[in-house]
C-alpha cells in the first residue's frame, strides 16, 4: 500500500534563518498540502540530530548554514541506519553552480522558491519517495556518490568563477603532541587525509595528527591551491607530480616529494579529466 493512502509524508526543514524556513513552510503547504512539517532545525548539526531521531521523508536542507553546511549534514544524514528518506537542497547560489545541481539525481530549491519550481519538485519526491522503500541500500549507495560529484562540482565552479572564501584562508596549522605544539606552513603540506578519529597532516619530510576533521580543512582551506579528492582526503596541488588512470579504471595522484599513491574517488574524478 502506498503510504500517502493511510499516512502522510513528513518532511524536516533546516535552514539557519526563520524567515526562510517560514517561507519555505508556506510553499510546501500549498504545493503539497499533505505534507506534514515534523521538524525545524537552525543549522547543519540539529538537522543531522532531528533527521536521526524523527526519520523524516524529505529532509530540506540549506547549503549554507553555520556549524555543518547542507552537504556535509546531508553526507551524515544519508549514512544514518536504516534512513530512507530523501534530500532536497536549498540554495541561493547563482547561475554559475546551478549546473552542478542539474546533473545529480539529489534535488534543489533556488532561492527564492517559486511555486513552478516546487512543484515539479514535488511530483519528482513522490514518485521517487512511492519506489524507495523497496531500494534500500542501493538508492543510499547512489546517493553518496551523487553528494561527492556535487560537491566536487560546486568546488571546481567557485574556482572557475573566481569566488573566494568568505574568510582568509587557513595560513597556518597548529598539531600538538603532548606538551610540543608545532606550527606547520599550510603551503608546506602535500595532502590531508582523515580516520574516525584524526586527520594526518602530510609535509615532505614530516607528519602530524590534528582532530579537524576533512570538512572543516576544506572550508578553511584555499580552493584553488587544495582540492579534496576523497571523502577522507584533501591534496596540495602544488604537490602533485602526475594523475595516473590504474587497470580498474581508479584515477591515482603520484605526489612530487613523496611515495604515497592518493586514491581519487569516483565522485571526484571529473576533476582530472584531461589527465592520462
Amino acid at each position: 500500500m502506498n503510504k500517502a493512502a493511510w499516512q502522510p509524508w513528513r518532511a524536516l526543514v533546516a535552514d539557519d534563518e526563520r524567515l526562510l524556513r517560514e517561507q519555505l513552510k508556506a510553499r510546501l503547504g500549498q504545493a503539497w498540502p499533505s505534507l506534514e512539517i515534523c521538524g525545524e532545525a537552525r543549522d547543519g548539526s540539529e538537522a543531522v540530530q532531528l533527521a536521526e531521531a524523527l526519520r523524516p521523508d524529505v529532509v530540506f536542507l540549506d547549503i549554507r548554514m553555520p556549524g555543518l553546511t547542507g552537504i556535509e549534514a546531508a553526507r551524515e544524514i544519508l549514512a544514518l541506519p536504516g534512513w530512507r528518506g530523501e534530500v532536497v537542497f536549498v540554495t541561493a547560489y547563482d547561475e554559475y553552480a546551478v549546473a552542478a545541481f542539474e546533473q545529480g539525481a539529489l534535488d534543489y530549491l533556488l532561492k527564492p522558491v517559486e511555486a513552478e519550481r516546487l512543484a515539479r519538485c514535488v511530483a519528482r519526491l513522490e514518485e521517487r519517495l512511492a519506489l524507495r522503500a523497496g531500494a534500500g541500500a542501493q538508492t543510499q549507495a547512489q546517493d553518496e556518490a551523487v553528494l561527492d560529484a556535487l560537491f566536487a562540482r560546486l568546488q571546481a565552479a567557485q574556482v572557475a568563477a573566481g569566488v573566494r572564501p568568505a574568510s582568509e584562508p587557513l595560513r597556518w596549522i597548529q598539531a600538538s603532541s603532548g606538551a610540543t605544539t608545532r606550527m606547520i606552513a599550510v603551503d608546506e603540506v602535500l595532502f590531508f587525509r582523515s580516520d574516525e578519529k584524526y586527520t594526518r597532516v602530510q609535509t615532505r619530510d614530516k607528519e602530524a595528527l590534528i582532530r579537524t576533521p576533512i570538512r572543516e580543512l576544506v572550508a578553511a582551506l584555499d580552493g584553488q591551491y587544495f582540492w579534496q579528492i576523497h571523502r577522507s582526503t584533501i591534496v596540495n596541488l602544488a604537490a602533485i607530480a602526475s594523475v595516473v588512470r590504474d587497470e580498474t579504471g581508479k584515477q591515482r595522484v603520484h605526489l612530487r616529494d613523496h611515495a604515497e599513491v592518493l586514491e581519487v574517488s569516483r565522485g571526484f574524478a571529473h576533476l582530472f579529466r584531461a589527465s592520462p
